[in-house]
């Protein structure tokens, strides 16, 4: 079960940017996963409630963007979408030279940040993203 790793992994470095960023904890986690990806996201969900607890991500949600399979016929270049099982063979033309253009992702996106003196005005409320620094109001 591969998810285990990748949930310790997006736990540690949903820690260090909290540490990075002097905030109090991780509210929130937002992953994308390619359809082909070969995560379960119920049980990379599963792992990652067990593996942030006594972390900086204790309590944080993982909220899961999942990426559909997408390819371009390098022939005729109709975009389609690979589908399940995936099939790399045009639907406009029939050949099999298609590129993957969208599927395989496993990225950490986002990772929202807690606040102690905003969670004193408004418990729980994640106030901070890594990825802009911006900083909410009370």
């Amino acid at each position: 079960m591969h998810e285990l790793s990748i949930a310790a992994a997006v736990a540690e470095r949903a820690g260090e940017v909290a540490r990075e960023h002097d905030a109090a904890g991780v509210a929130a986690v937002l992953l994308r996963v390619g359809e082909l990806a070969g995560v379960v996201p119920d049980a990379l969900r599963f792992s990652f409630g067990l593996v942030t607890e006594g972390t900086p991500a204790a309590g944080a949600a993982l909220l899961i963007e999942e990426v559909p399979a997408r390819a371009r016929c390098g022939d005729c270049g109709e975009r389609f979408a690979v589908g399940s099982p995936p099939s790399l063979c045009c639907p406009r033309c029939g050949r099999a030279a298609a590129e993957l253009l969208t599927g395989r992702e496993l990225e950490l996106a986002e990772v929202r940040l807690t606040d102690p003196a905003r969670d004193a005005c408004h418990p729980g409320a994640p106030t901070q993203r890594a990825e802009t620094g911006k900083q909410g109001e009370c």
